[in-house]
């Protein structure tokens, strides 16, 4: 199994009282993620940056770690 660090950024806004997540962006590094997700969090409920190991073979995501949280975020299942 090849594997390989990428970093994201999810933004979630409330839709009827529920958090709801938006479109996923890429970053290049952890401090870019961190960068953006600062950038984002005045205009969403709250913005997650992580750190997740892909696996290049499958394409799935696993061991996602929390790089910074702003506002209120929803807990992330792989």
């Amino acid at each position: 199994m090849s594997t390989g660090e990428k970093f994201i950024v999810i933004p979630y806004r409330k839709n009827r009282g529920n958090l709801v997540p938006g479109e996923m962006r890429q970053a290049s590094n952890p401090i870019s993620a961190e960068k953006i997700a600062s950038a984002m969090s005045e205009r969403f409920a709250g913005v997650a940056a992580y750190a997740i190991t892909v696996d290049e073979e499958s394409g799935d995501m696993l061991s996602p770690r929390l790089l910074a949280q702003f506002g209120e975020i929803a807990e992330l299942n792989p």
